[in-house]
This record gives C-alpha cells, sequence and structure tokens, in this order.
C-alpha cells in the first residue's frame, strides 16, 4: 500500500515541472515567430504605472522590430493610469525621403511680405517709359500744332542756332578741302610721271637735251612743293574734320539731350497746370501731389541739362577760335608760298607748325618684312 501510494505522489510532482518546459519552449517559441508579442510582457507598478526601464526597453524593441517600409523615424508608446480614458499614445516622426534617408529638420519658414520679382520690376519700368513717352509724344504734337506752351530760353537758344550755321558752313570748307587736296594729289602724281618722262627724253635725245633736262627739273620741283602743300592742307583738313565731327558734334549731343529735358519738363508742366485748374478734392489731391513731385524732378533736369549746355557752348567758342586761328593761317601761309614758288617759305611754314610729310613708299614694308 505504501508503495502504491507513493508512486502517484511521485507522477503529480513530474507532471508540473513537465509543463513548465512544455511552457516555457512556447514563450521562445512566440517570442522568436514575432518580437511585437515583446507588448504583451509590460510590467506595471502597484498604482498601474508603467515602470520607466521597461517601457524605454519595449519601445527600443518596437522601433527595431518595425519594417523598414513603414518609414517612421520615431516612435514613441506611453500608456496611462487605469481611470483615464486612452489607453495609449503612439507618436511618430515624419517620413523619411526616397532610400531610407530622413529629412533634415528646418526651421519655420518666414514668407517676406514684399518680394522683388524682376519680372514685375521690368513691367513697371516699361509702364513708367510708356507713360513718360505719351506725354511727351503729346507736347511734341501740340507744340506743332500751336496748342501747347513751350519753354524758350531766347539767348540759349540763339547760340544753338549759331552753332548749327556754324557747323552746316564749316562742313562745306572741309568738303571744299577735301576736294581740293584730292585734285592736287592728281596734279602733283601727273607732274611726277611728267618730270620722269622729260628726264628720259633728256638721255635719248642729244640735240634736246638741255631743254628736256630744264623742264624735268621744273616738273621735279613743283611735284616736290606739291607734296609739301599737300601736306598742309591735309594737316588743316585732319584739324577742321576733328572740330567738326568730335567737338561741335558732342557739344551737339548735349543740346538734343538738353531738348529732350525741356520737353518732359514742359510735357509735366502741363499736366500739372491742368490738374490745379481742376477740382480739388479727396481723389484729385493725392495725384496733385504726385504730379508737383515729377514736375520738380524734372525741372532740376532741365536747369542742369541747360547749365551743361551753356557752359559747353562757352568752350566749344574757345576751342574753335584757337583752331581755326592757327589753322586759317597755315592754309594761307603754305598756299601763297607755293604759288609765289618760295620753296624755303613753304617749308618754314610746315616747321612753324610741327608738320612731318610722309617720304612716298614710307608705309609700305620691304621685302625682309613681307616674308
Amino acid at each position: 500500500m505504501s508503495e502504491h501510494s507513493s508512486e502517484p505522489t511521485t507522477l503529480d510532482e513530474s507532471h508540473p515541472a513537465a509543463e513548465e518546459v512544455q511552457s516555457d519552449s512556447e514563450e521562445g517559441a512566440m517570442a522568436q515567430e514575432s518580437p511585437k508579442n515583446s507588448a504583451a510582457e509590460i510590467p506595471v507598478t502597484s498604482n498601474g504605472q508603467l515602470e520607466d526601464s521597461h517601457e524605454h526597453s519595449f519601445n527600443r524593441d518596437l522601433k527595431r522590430s518595425l519594417p523598414v517600409g513603414l518609414g517612421l523615424a520615431e516612435t514613441k508608446i506611453t500608456s496611462h493610469g487605469f481611470d483615464s480614458t486612452k489607453e495609449g499614445v503612439v507618436e511618430a516622426g515624419p517620413f523619411p525621403g526616397k532610400g531610407g534617408r530622413a529629412q533634415q529638420k528646418s526651421g519655420p519658414v518666414v514668407l517676406a511680405d514684399e518680394v522683388k520679382n524682376p519680372a514685375m520690376e521690368k513691367l513697371e519700368l516699361v509702364r513708367k517709359w510708356s507713360l513718360n513717352t505719351y506725354k511727351c509724344t503729346r507736347q511734341i504734337i501740340s507744340e506743332k500744332l500751336g496748342r501747347g506752351s513751350r519753354t524758350v530760353d531766347l539767348e540759349l537758344e540763339a547760340q544753338i542756332d549759331i552753332l548749327r550755321d556754324n557747323k552746316k558752313k564749316y562742313e562745306n570748307i572741309l568738303k571744299l578741302a577735301q576736294t581740293l587736296s584730292t585734285q592736287l594729289f592728281q596734279m602733283v602724281h601727273t607732274q611726277r610721271q611728267l618730270g620722269d618722262a622729260f628726264a628720259d627724253l633728256s638721255l635719248k635725245s642729244l640735240e634736246l637735251h638741255e631743254e628736256f633736262g630744264y623742264n624735268a627739273e621744273t616738273q621735279k620741283l613743283l611735284a616736290k612743293n606739291g607734296e609739301t602743300l599737300l601736306g598742309a592742307i591735309n594737316f588743316f583738313i585732319a584739324s577742321v574734320n576733328t572740330l567738326v565731327n568730335k567737338t561741335i558734334e558732342d557739344t551737339l549731343l548735349t543740346v538734343k539731350q538738353y531738348e529732350s529735358a525741356r520737353i518732359e519738363y514742359d510735357a509735366y508742366r502741363t499736366d500739372l497746370e491742368e490738374l490745379n485748374l481742376g477740382p480739388r478734392d479727396a481723389n484729385t489731391l493725392p495725384k496733385i501731389e504726385q504730379s508737383q513731385q515729377l514736375f520738380q524732378v524734372h525741372k532740376e533736369k532741365y536747369d542742369k541739362m541747360r547749365n551743361d549746355v551753356s557752359i559747353k557752348l562757352k568752350f566749344l567758342e574757345e576751342n574753335k577760335v584757337k583752331v581755326l586761328h592757327n589753322q586759317l593761317v597755315l592754309f594761307h601761309n603754305a598756299i601763297a608760298a607755293y604759288f609765289a614758288g618760295n620753296q624755303k617759305q613753304l617749308e618754314q611754314t610746315l616747321k612753324q607748325f610741327h608738320i612731318k610729310l610722309k617720304t612716298p613708299g614710307a608705309d609700305a614694308p620691304s621685302w625682309l618684312e613681307e616674308q
């Protein structure tokens, strides 16, 4: 009896041990199958709150167990007490970009109130240019039709008219001097060829050796004096050309700018006068004030350009007198000495004005330089 009674006791003690081994193996299998089952083992304190250390390890295990495809940068689960209505809160960060890269954290984006747009700035410039062109065109048409008034500086306008008239006359003198230079060049070339022909005949005709020789020397001397006179005339042409096409032209360019400023000034002056004649109310007062500002700007520009033109005309007159005085003296002395046959006086005139004659063929490179 004692032996039979002890055997069931042994079986009863071995049965729980087998169950514990089986449960341990099942728990290990469940832990290997899914890491998420670790959420079932969350230790809770006596007052119903999570233990901090276990919560931290649980969050770490949960982050590792989440697949990459979910794209959660940060995940955190917190648990509240049993008396709370919420069981848990899941906080997720932003999704990363392509290739599993996390987005860079940036601060708050502040939009500026006034963003400069190049297209809008160009459009505004075109609008202002169109408005200014319209006003100036209207002013020009009104002046031509005799309906609009224009600002006139009588003294300055008279000086400008004289300058333009003188420019035309100087251009005519320049044209005639160039014609004389061309004709003189052809004559000198002909005289040189004629002198060579006489010299050749002087060698071949014994009976007329002296006569051909005298004419050859005369033509060569005339050609030489002609080249000297041609140098003086070309120097005169270059100086007058600089005066007419550079100095005077630069002054006339300033005059054109002055006239454009005058038209703008009159256009904005007319607009201001028309606004002042109209009613004054809340709508027109801002327009009148803006028109007054624009009028003042163009008035200052007009005064500045008028002062610039007056100064340039004064300097031009002084420079013109000095240049033309020297060039007219040169031209007179050279022509007089040439037709008087005074070779020494002609050469002295060129030395007086520091004119150097170019030797024929001096500009042509030698055959060594061409190689």
